[in-house]
């Protein structure tokens, strides 16, 4: 495989639950990460903009895989604030030398309550809903300029979580030049197969977040005795790579049959370990993966 592995800095300063822990200055995380070994990384809290940012990547070697923009929404689809922020996080990415823009939908109260679980019951979004999301999605694609990518990212207690609901966006980015950031972390916990999902998706996959799950934590989330997805995160429901429920070994498989070449993200919400040693140990057990998966395929 011949995709590069970057990280996603939020194990050392989570952007939803700054609370966490302690803030760690950005010049700390970034000469981590390049000690680390990794490509790239997410644009992180507290991290500098700009041409300061492409600078500061650029002394360590690293380069800025994405940059992550929730966008509003409610029961009825996307804010009207949803589209100009969506430009603005562009741009930015652009003007810091980015290169996927990993586009999301925010959390809501209504879908926390069910996160895990959608199938229980939880409220759902209709049809023009994901209509406007892929146009929108389109759009940014059709604006970025050439060596950027769009990618879109299914996420826990937000309006397209579970599996029918990727589907249903899916089916709709065919064409908009737009793709999927698959998190596998995320896929797994809202009820899906990401071995399978990949294989669905294929070449709409054009990025990838690697993260496990506890399946204790998330036994617990999906009948109701931990409050919503941020209190699952604070127990840690998000493990390092090699110690929960994913299957890593499957997923390599499966990205090497579509031919994946886009990023491979290590991300972790939350460890009981020091932030350091958790992105070592999902390098590491990303990277031995990795190496299995190509002395498998060339046997």
């Amino acid at each position: 495989m011949r995709a590069d592995i970057g990280c996603v800095p939020i194990v050392w300063n989570n952007v939803d639950l700054p609370d966490l822990g302690d803030p760690v200055p950005a010049d700390e995380v970034l000469d981590e990460l390049a000690r680390l070994g990794f490509a790239g990384c997410q644009f992180g809290r507290g991290f500098p903009d700009g041409a300061r940012l492409a600078s500061a990547l650029e002394r360590r070697g690293l380069r800025l895989a994405e940059w992550y923009c929730a966008l509003p929404a409610d029961a009825r689809g996307l804010t009207d604030a949803a589209a100009p922020l969506a430009r603005a996080t562009l741009r930015r990415l652009v003007a810091a030398g980015g290169e996927v823009l990993v586009v999301a939908v925010d959390g809501s109260p209504e879908r926390d309550a069910f996160s895990g679980r959608v199938l229980a019951g939880a409220p759902r979004w209709r049809e023009p809903a994901y209509d406007e999301l892929a146009a929108l999605l389109g759009e940014l694609a059709e604006a970025a300029p050439d060596g950027v990518r769009i990618a879109f990212h299914p996420h826990a207690a937000t309006w397209v979580e579970a599996p029918d609901e990727v589907d249903a966006l899916a089916e709709r980015l065919g064409g908009t030049g737009a793709g999927l950031c698959l998190d596998v972390g995320h896929f797994l916990a809202g009820g899906g197969d990401p071995v399978d999902a990949i294989a669905r998706y294929g070449s709409l996959i054009t990025h990838v977040h690697l993260k496990d799950v506890n399946p204790a934590v998330l036994a617990r989330l999906r009948v109701g005795e931990v409050d919503g997805l941020g209190g699952a995160v604070r127990e840690r429901l998000f493990t390092e790579l090699g110690n929960g429920a994913l299957d890593l070994d499957g997923v390599l498989r499966a990205l090497d049959r579509i031919g994946h070449t886009g990023w491979l993200m290590v991300e972790q919400d939350s460890s009981w370990l020091r932030p350091s040693e958790a992105a070592a140990i999902g390098r590491r057990v990303l990277e031995f993966a990795r190496r299995a998966a190509v002395r498998e395929a060339v046997a």
